[in-house]
């Protein structure tokens, strides 16, 4: 019995734990924001604060889950067979936080995209289609009473990994090609893209393996929990991924801000009088040039690629 412990309430445990350490790196991220966006739109701090709350209801649930399992019912064999209603309520729960955070990667796609509704329509079909597999998996687990049970709506669990994986997947492709074809030709402005465009690679390929991961267990040791482990962080997983890209805009811009600075001490008052008369109204230019270079390229990236607002930049929806 020990043996199956290990690999079922043990793993279990496990995974809890992480989820609570992610957690709390997903609390810091929110604090983080509300600190420092305070100029952000009302609907996006809302937006925040649901996927914080749904993610907080998350880790009660699952706390609750192991909790009732070896601790209530410490000893006792025959109810650690048994599903407790908030496991299949995590899943749910769990269900809700991705669906807001790819819905809110769907719409950069389609702002990337200038609203094709092509890439938009095919992200979208995988996301909605995720959360109806997690709906339908709800609704069978819920009539049923032993893990012994489980392996009846195998086909809808494994839907739900695949969708999450592809979904996720396709949603670090697009936005890293729509990135790639979006170089203005400014020296910053591509090295910002290009370190945009690795940041996105790593944020989706986070979720990406951990529904990778989640979706092999279960194919190969089913009669385990290993998979529980990876699934109860992939709320965790989507809920700082999308803090990291809402924190993330202050760093762009100050990276962007420290490689234009333009230092002008060297234009002095007596520096015509030294037979450099033409020196001035150059390095004015020089000045106009890069500050209008700089112009576009913040325009540019604050339109793109940090702004959460609607509004357009150069007669491009932003």
């Amino acid at each position: 019995m020990s043996q199956t412990l290990d690999d079922t309430m043990g793993a279990t445990l496990i995974g809890v734990i992480v989820a609570a350490a992610l957690w709390g790196v997903s609390c810091v991220q929110v604090w983080f924001y509300y600190n420092n966006y305070p100029k952000d739109h009302w609907y996006t701090k809302l937006f925040v604060a649901a996927v914080w709350f749904s993610d907080t209801l998350h880790q009660i649930l699952i706390t609750h889950t192991v909790y009732t399992y070896l601790i209530t019912n410490f000893g006792n064999l025959a109810e650690l067979g048994k599903i407790i209603w908030s496991l299949m309520a995590m899943v749910l729960v769990n269900g809700v936080t991705a669906f807001m955070v790819q819905s809110f990667m769907l719409l950069r796609v389609w702002k990337l995209t200038n609203g094709s509704y092509a890439l938009t329509g095919l992200v979208g079909s995988l996301v909605v289609g995720e959360f109806t597999a997690i709906l339908y998996f709800c609704v069978k687990a819920f009539q049923l009473k032993l893990f012994a049970q489980l392996p009846s709506i195998k086909g809808a669990s494994i839907s739900v990994n695949v969708l999450g994986a592809a979904g996720d997947v396709l949603i670090a492709l697009v936005l890293c090609t729509m990135l790639q074809k979006s170089r203005t030709g400014f020296r910053r402005s591509d090295s910002m893209i290009k370190k945009l465009t690795i940041w996105t690679m790593n944020t989706g390929l986070l979720t990406s393996l951990c529904a990778v991961a989640s979706m092999i267990s279960i194919l190969t040791a089913p009669n385990t929990f290993i998979y529980i482990a990876f699934f109860v962080n992939l709320g965790r997983l989507y809920s700082n991924t999308l803090m990291a890209t809402l924190n993330a805009r202050q760093s762009i811009r100050t990276a962007l801000d420290d490689n234009t600075t333009i230092s002008l001490s060297r234009l002095k008052p007596g520096a015509s009088s030294m037979g450099n008369s033409q020196r001035p109204p150059n390095n004015i230019a020089i000045k106009v040039d890069t500050t209008h270079e700089y112009s576009e390229e913040r325009q540019y990236l604050d339109g793109e690629f940090l702004d959460m607002s609607d509004r357009k930049i150069g007669g491009k929806a932003a």
